[in-house]
Parts: C-alpha cells; structure tokens; sequence
C-alpha cells in the first residue's frame, strides 16, 4: 500500500454511518484534512482534528462551503430520513466539478440508484465500493443475546461472505486518496463465508458465554421481520436475499488484500471488538 506524501483534503458525506465513520478514521489516519458532512453537526461526534460541517446531499445548495479545497469526495445514494434514493446526482456532480473536486467514491447501496448513474457519468475520476453483508448487521441480535443468550434466525445453514465495515472504510479511503482507482468497481467481502451457526459460536467466544440458536421457518422469521416494524416489502426482501443469497454475496474475493495491502479483518475480530454489545 503507498500513500500519498501531501496531505490533502476529503468531504465525507454520510458520516455518521458505520462505513462512513470508518471512512473518516482511515483517511484521518492517513494524516489528511477530513471534513465530516452531517444534517446535525451540533449532534455528531467524531475524532479529534475532524471539521464537521453541516449539508445535506438532498439539498445541493447546503453543499457549497463544504467543498471549498476539497480534492475528493466519498457519497451515499439514499436520503438519510426515509432512505430514498437521492435524486441529486447531477447537482452534486457539477457542484463538485465546479470545486476543483478530483476524485468521487459512491457507497453503493445494493443496485443501481440515480446518485451513482450520475457520478459514473461525471467525467471525474470515480470508484464505486460494493460492500457485501455488514458485520454490523449482527447488532441486530444484540438485544436477544444479552436478555436471552439466544438467537432466533432461518437459513442458518446459508454462508454470507460478511464484511467488517473498517475493511470497506479503507477501500474507499484508499481509492479517494491514492491514484490508479478510477472507474473501479469494487465488490468488498471478509476474509471466510459463515453459516449463521458459525457467527453465533463466534460470538459466544468472544463474550465468554453460551448462546442458543434457535432455527426459524420462513414464515417464522416472515413474521418476526413484521413484528420489528419493517413494511412487508423490505421484510421479503430479506427474506430472499437471506435465503437466495447471490454468488457475490457468498464468495470471497481478495479486494481489501489488494486495495489496501492489508488482509480483510475475520469475523471474531470484529465480535471481540463488539463483545460489549452482546453482554448482559
């Protein structure tokens, strides 16, 4: 991995998401400047030496002051309200060209948005980080482990490829501030495919403590997704990707090793570092 001798300067909208908090780290690690993009900076948090700044990519006339300088810029495609895909690109883009911004990243948010069309279509420099399943996504048995120590899950024979969201971080840090990235398409995976099974015996290892499985039916988690308050069209969605999941989902690819230099970070590491989460 090589990194760029000058410090330079990156806008990262969505950052105060899992990857785009990941984003803001590695790029601050790397010693450039990073200013934080948030709808509410009086409420955000973020390490010290992060400029934050207030905007809002729905809103492209927030963005102005925010780019002044900027060399690159990391985006999101949903609205950060109501997850609707931003409709914004075009403005964005040439607000962005207008800037002198030289580099784009899009976080792609599982297919084709009109944000991304946009940037695909800049005449910029762009890289696209394709991130399969979050380890993150485990915190959503968090509250049934530390009342129950159980987790209540289908398909738990089915792999997914999970990703640690530092590792996707990096991808996109790497290609906003290092050359020989643009139109790029990344698909980011973890280092090992697990069954459901697997990540549960993972977790109990890294909090010390036994954790039952509790295998659902289809209808079963059908149901329990409509009980936590999704609407029936998300809750099939998950349904299908969980049962059906895609080859791209389930197979590992070498993209952080590449990328970044560094080897995709395993599932125990990142339930060590979550272990807290999942304890009584």
């Amino acid at each position: 991995m090589t990194t760029n001798a000058t410090p330079q300067t990156f806008l990262v909208a969505g950052a105060t998401g899992s990857v785009g908090r990941e984003v803001v780290r590695e790029l601050l690690e790397r010693g450039h400047t990073v200013r934080a993009l948030t709808r509410n900076p009086s409420a955000a948090q973020f390490p010290p030496g992060v400029e934050v700044v207030g905007g809002d990519l729905a809103d492209p006339g927030s963005l102005g002051p925010a780019l002044d300088g900027v060399t690159g810029l990391h985006l999101i495609t949903f609205t950060g309200g109501g997850y609707q895909p931003l409709e914004t690109g075009p403005e964005i883009v040439a607000l962005a060209r207008k800037a002198g911004v030289r580099r784009l990243t899009v976080l792609n948010g599982g297919g084709p948005t009109p944000l991304e069309d946009a940037v695909r279509e800049s005449g910029l420099d762009w890289t696209v980080a394709m991130p399969v399943e979050f380890m993150a996504n485990a915190l959503g048995w968090a509250d049934s482990i530390r009342t129950e120590a159980t987790v209540r899950a289908a398909f738990v024979d089915n792999v997914s490829a999970m990703v640690h969201e530092a590792d996707i971080g990096a991808v996109i840090a790497t290609a906003l501030s290092e050359k020989g990235h643009a139109g790029q398409v990344y698909l980011v995976t973890g280092p090992q495919a697990l069954t459901v099974r697997e990540k549960v015996a993972a977790l109990a290892a890294a909090t010390g403590r036994e954790i039952s499985l509790v295998e659902l039916s289809e209808a079963q988690a059908l149901e329990k997704y409509l009980a936590d308050g999704l609407d029936e069209s998300t809750a099939a969605w998950m349904i299908d990707v969980f049962k059906n999941t895609p080859p791209e989902g389930r197979t590992v690819i070498d993209t952080v090793q590449r990328v970044t230099g560094r080897p995709a970070r395993p599932f125990s590491q990142w339930a060590t570092e979550h272990a807290d989460a999942f304890r009584a």
